[in-house]
């Protein structure tokens, strides 16, 4: 192909790919002899957006472009684009080409990322998006790094497996922000559980008990309508953010489905609002205590809370026959303490993993091996979900019909001027999940 350029090769290859079914198959031809740039588009410029799409650029793999952004706000744009600037200069691999046509606002923005030339995408908006645009991401024939959560409903998460299976047959890498799945320590020490060097795992217990969030960003005078009110106030509004329990707790819980290789069947639990109070904090809780019950009888309990002053632990812990193992960020303090009174602590290295994760995708799609984190994702969040909606009601719920039948939080239309699934009363105060009263199913 001597007059061939990288445009007409990917339109070739692209339109070979949908012929056989199997658009994004084949990494190996997209970056073969042409040009081996990656190019990514980032949906969603707040803070966890900034960061993936300046450790996308970072990736050791080979270069990287960023050619196209979209956010809700133009100021949060902004704000990321001069932030990836500064933090991504002195990277000789990385390149920032975004003109002004190809920076997009709106609820619509996705759309209009996806329509651009580039060959990954980036989602990194509030959660309660993350269905609607993966799907859409899938459709396009994108390889996806979607940020954690997933989705905020049982709903989401279905729609969520059913783009995975897609992603699957199409050959994209999906990546989705559980970083602990790509830390040095958590790797070694669930091997070492999952080989049987501590024995049989009998209870499981998960924590992120901290003071909390950034405040509410703006006040209703603010913003143009409800709408844009509860999307720039996005964390305090279970249908954007899923309540603490799934948009942070999720780490917790996937490590611990993850040490058990295994979900849960059932759960039971309690929550409310005890601390935070005030209206301007929309309608989640500042805590949720669950116990989760895995097939075997084995539980995993496990407890979140938003409220300082208080103790506080982020951290995994598994009780085995032969001893207890110890799981945390801070990977000095990984350990085994076994029952003969000895204990092992990890002393390999611990590279970042929120870039371990971005180097692993990235070397995937360079060189088409099979990468899917999609349906791990879509299950870890049904598992917080499904502790958000015990405490919510204040009811057992069984796995399956929380999946099956989980009611759905989401709006009926997404635009500034349509009304979102809760609303305030006269006094601007929301409506909150009182157990035992609150239906939480279909």
């Amino acid at each position: 192909m001597p007059h061939t350029n990288r445009r007409s090769f990917l339109k070739a290859s692209t339109t070979t790919a949908i012929s056989a079914g199997l658009l994004g198959a084949t990494s190996s031809r997209l970056f073969a002899g042409v040009d081996d740039t990656v190019r990514v588009g980032l949906v969603g410029c707040g803070g966890r957006g900034t960061g993936a799409a300046i450790q996308a650029l970072s990736s050791n793999s080979g270069k990287v472009k960023l050619v196209a952004m979209g956010d809700a706000f133009r100021d949060e744009l902004d704000r990321s684009i001069n932030e990836i600037s500064a933090q991504t200069a002195n990277i000789e691999t990385a390149e920032i080409d975004v003109p002004e046509e190809s920076k997009f606002v709106g609820l619509d923005a996705y759309e209009k990322v996806l329509a651009s030339d580039i060959d990954l995408v980036v989602l990194a908006t509030p959660p309660g998006f993350r269905p609607i645009h993966f799907e859409a991401a899938v459709n396009a024939g994108k390889h996806v790094f979607m940020e954690k959560p997933v989705a905020t409903d049982a709903p989401g998460v279905r729609r969520v497996l059913e783009a995975a299976k897609k992603a699957k047959e199409r050959n994209l890498k999906v990546g989705v922000g559980l970083q602990r799945r790509h830390q040095n320590c958590y790797l070694e020490y669930v091997d070492r559980i999952h080989q049987g060097d501590v024995g049989e795992i009998l209870a499981m217990r998960v924590y992120w008990n901290s003071g909390g969030v950034w405040d509410p960003r703006k006040t209703r005078e603010e913003c143009r309508s409800e709408m844009e009110y509860q999307i720039r106030n996005w964390y305090y509004y279970t249908w954007l953010c899923g309540d603490h329990i799934v948009e942070q707790h999720i780490h917790n819980l996937d490590v611990g489905c993850w040490v058990k290789n295994k979900w849960p069947v059932s759960a039971h639990g309690l929550g409310g609002r005890q601390v935070r109070t005030d209206k301007k904090y929309g309608e989640i809780y500042d805590h949720h205590a669950v116990e989760y019950t895995f097939d075997d009888g084995s539980v995993m309990t496990s407890q979140c809370c938003h409220i300082g002053n208080t103790w506080g632990s982020v951290d995994e812990w598994a009780h085995c026959t032969g001893g207890i193992v110890h799981l945390t960020n801070n990977h000095r303090q990984c350990t085994i303490a076994r029952t003969d009174g000895t204990i092992e602590r990890f002393s390999g290295e611990n590279d970042n993993p929120y870039q371990i994760e971005h180097d692993d995708m990235f070397r995937a799609i360079r060189e088409n091996t099979e990468y899917n984190e999609a349906e791990n994702g879509a299950y870890s969040s049904m598992v917080a979900i499904l502790g958000r909606m015990c405490t919510y009601s204040g009811k057992e719920l069984q796995w399956d019909e929380a999946l099956n039948n989980g009611s759905n939080i989401m709006p009926e239309r997404y635009d500034w001027d349509a009304e979102p699934p809760t609303l305030p009363n006269e006094n601007g105060e929301y409506p909150i999940a009182v157990p035992g009263i609150t239906s939480v199913l279909g």
